[in-house]
């Protein structure tokens, strides 16, 4: 899994496959799940990522836990 940031637009990625998205469904509270053919998730978007208080782009700590 990869996660992605950006700053400009304010959103953050969280990317399960390397896949191109097939459809996307828009969930409430600004969440957009991607899906691939295989109608399986490919990534996760959460819109205005730091107002939410999801994530702090100058205060960011990644732990990758296994």
């Amino acid at each position: 899994m990869k996660v992605k940031y950006d700053a400009e637009a304010d959103v953050l990625i969280f990317v399960m496959k390397d896949a191109p998205p097939y459809d996307a469904i828009a969930e409430p509270g600004g969440v957009i799940v991607s899906y691939g053919e295989d109608a399986e998730p490919v990534s996760i978007e959460f819109l205005n990522a730091s107002k939410r208080k999801l994530f702090n782009p100058n205060e960011t700590i990644l732990q990758v836990l296994r």
